[in-house]
């Protein structure tokens, strides 16, 4: 006790429990508020990597996954694709694949591909978002006796090859983007997760 009358002790008490009750409402009041900030499990499943087994896909079939909203493809190329994809570097607009922001580095190749056998690319085309269709017949009457299948974009005219390469003078600026994607097995692809290396 103090000199005039007041039990120390005892106000140091109070004022102790008064800041943890205090604290403790502080956060009833804000872990609402943060939470709104985090995002929904449905918005976290919209952006999860989603799996695609490859294992039945035949060569020449194409087949669709939906991630992050987006159609993506992906294409088990035959060995005549893969012979002419070198072919028609002279008609496209990026052959090599130099704008880096439509692959990752390790697709930044002639087949932009963790595994040549597979086109794995996001189905938008990148003029006005439309969806090409799988044009995989090669010559066919109405897009040339060059064609040697790929990607018809029916909105403008673009083409692209099987690859996801863009054909020069089409309304399309880029080639296909290609998303992250990774080899789980020799037949599971996890596509948005961002492997970097083969199987």
């Amino acid at each position: 006790m103090s000199a005039d009358g007041v039990d120390l002790k005892k106000r140091r008490t109070l004022t102790l429990a008064t800041s943890a009750v205090g604290a403790v409402g502080a956060g009833f009041v804000i872990y609402p508020f943060l939470a709104a900030w985090a995002p929904s499990e449905k918005a976290k499943a919209a952006g999860a990597p989603v799996e695609a087994d490859i294992g039945k896909l035949e060569a020449g079939q194409l087949m669709r996954v939906k991630w992050r909203g987006k159609p993506v493809w992906i294409v088990h190329r035959t060995d005549k694709n893969l012979t002419d994809l070198p072919s028609l570097d002279g008609v496209l607009a990026d052959p090599n694949s130099d704008d880096t922001g439509q692959q990752p580095d390790y697709c930044k190749n002639p087949t932009r591909a963790v595994n040549e056998k597979y086109l794995v690319a996001v189905g938008i085309c990148t003029h006005l978002g439309c969806s090409p269709t799988y044009r995989p017949e090669v010559a066919p009457e109405d897009l040339g006796a060059d064609w040697k299948g790929g990607f018809f974009c029916p909105c403008h005219g673009s083409r692209f090859d099987l690859a996801g390469r863009v054909y020069a003078g089409v309304p399309a600026p880029k080639n296909l983007e290609i998303p992250p994607y990774q080899y789980l097995t020799d037949t599971k692809i996890l596509v948005g997760a961002d492997g970097g290396s083969s199987s």
